[in-house]
């Protein structure tokens, strides 16, 4: 686990504590006023007379409460003030059974105290230590138990003139000698004693033992979303760096195929664009303008051919190739190509430069072509060669567009063309009709 992961772990789990242990205080306090209110209410409805004493260790224990909660997860919080107010609480609860007298009447020994109620007063202390998913507040609360319990009780036995216990049951006891000693006051159960304090202590180590796992399980859980994380912006920051060298619909295609896009045959449009005179542009000038002037107009143009939702395919040097309806599928390609390209001469307007544009339409072939090793993404076929040579053709006509016939009478109805006269195209056998905006 990294340096930052941990941090951001700890204090993921800093506040995770804090929540849990505001939980815990807070329902000791509760308990805490409600026991006031209870003797509160005792004193009125009995007529007794209040002990300050009780009253005053009441409403102690409660304000020591509300003050430990105001302060954690502040920065008057320190680590030990969780242990000392737990430390108080067992301690208090213990006292509870040697200072409270069982009975009014002075021969009755407060060892009964411990027969009538018991341990059990203490196991929600422990039980509430771990919600803060300390397991060292655990075990200390379990030792806390375990000392103030045995400290209450010797102290309980200390004035006792005759104290009796298990071992004061004779062999082969009969039912009296068990009515003898066990239903006597004197009565103290060493043995009893003993087999609480052990169990709460291992309920505390075991309790401990599964706040430590769920320590484990929440570190492990925050390394995996961290690592999660980590992955997803890796493979953010590869859609995004190759998303500059593949168009983003062939990404996707590209990721959902699991990095090959078989061959698909379709009906499309494309369009070819280069920059007329940039080799006569580029001869007397610094290679970093060239480069920046080059990409300034060529990043507008691709700009331009995804606003009418066709796809940049490749860049040509100083030109570009795109296709409409292939891959991301479209109506009306060849309408598409056409604005394209009256946005593309207002593009070279803008940069000072001249464009030639060659559009044809037809059967293309889209998908990914290459080794093993390196892939591309094209668009192949005829149509992208007639594309090809239309442009290369705007320089003998003078042109700056130039588009075939199945272009033109796709668009003829929404957009003005006129035809360019029947020309052959180089490498193609039979003069066809060309056309031009």
């Amino acid at each position: 686990m990294t340096h930052s992961t941990a941090f951001s772990a700890g204090e993921r789990f800093r506040e995770t504590q804090n929540r849990g242990l505001k939980i815990a205080v807070f329902c000791r306090t509760v308990a805490a006023a409600i026991a006031l209110a209870w003797y509160l209410s005792s004193l009125i409805l009995t007529d007794q007379t209040p002990r300050w004493w009780a009253l005053t260790a009441l409403f102690v224990f409660a304000s020591i409460g509300v003050a430990h909660l105001s302060v954690i997860g502040t920065r008057y919080d320190r680590w030990w003030m969780k242990y000392l107010l737990y430390a108080i609480d067992v301690l208090a609860i213990c006292a509870f059974f040697v200072i409270v007298p069982i009975s009014r009447a002075d021969d009755i020994p407060q060892i009964i105290a411990f027969r009538a109620y018991g341990i059990y007063y203490l196991f929600p202390l422990v039980v509430l230590a771990a919600l803060s998913l300390s397991w060292r507040l655990v075990i200390w609360s379990g030792l806390m138990a375990v000392i103030g319990w045995w400290g209450a009780f010797l102290w309980a036995v200390s004035d006792m003139e005759r104290t009796l216990s298990w071992a004061d049951i004779p062999a082969g006891a009969t039912r009296q000698d068990y009515e003898t000693i066990f239903l006597s006051v004197d009565f103290i159960g060493r043995g009893n004693r003993l087999e609480e304090t052990g169990l709460l202590f291992i309920a505390a180590c075991i309790l401990a033992v599964a706040v430590f796992r769920a320590r484990r399980v929440f570190f492990a859980q925050v390394a995996a979303e961290k690592k999660e994380s980590e992955e997803r912006d890796q493979r953010q920051r590869i859609t995004e760096t190759f998303g500059r060298f593949v168009p983003q619909t062939v990404l996707e295609q590209l990721v959902q195929a699991g990095g090959k896009i078989a061959p698909k045959q379709g009906y499309g449009a494309v369009l070819v664009m280069d920059i007329a005179n940039f080799t006569r542009f580029s001869a007397d000038k610094k290679p970093e303008v060239v480069v920046e002037s080059l990409d300034r107009i060529l990043s507008d143009a691709a700009e331009q051919v995804e606003a009418h939702k066709g796809v940049v395919i490749s860049y040509t040097g100083d030109g570009l190739l795109a296709a409409f309806n292939a891959p991301l599928p479209i109506d009306d390609a060849e309408l598409a190509a056409i604005d394209t390209a009256r946005g593309l001469q207002r593009i070279a307007d803008n940069h000072a430069f001249e464009i030639r544009v060659g559009i044809a339409a037809g059967d293309l072939v889209s998908g990914s072509i290459g080794s093993r090793n390196r892939l591309a993404f094209t668009v192949y076929g005829a149509t992208v060669n007639r594309a090809a040579r239309l442009e290369a053709f705007c320089k003998t006509l003078d042109q700056s567009v130039l588009m075939d016939q199945a272009t033109a009478t796709a668009v003829k109805e929404q957009r003005d063309v006129r035809s360019a006269g029947t020309h052959i195209l180089r490498g193609a056998p039979d003069a066809e009709p060309l056309f031009t905006m």
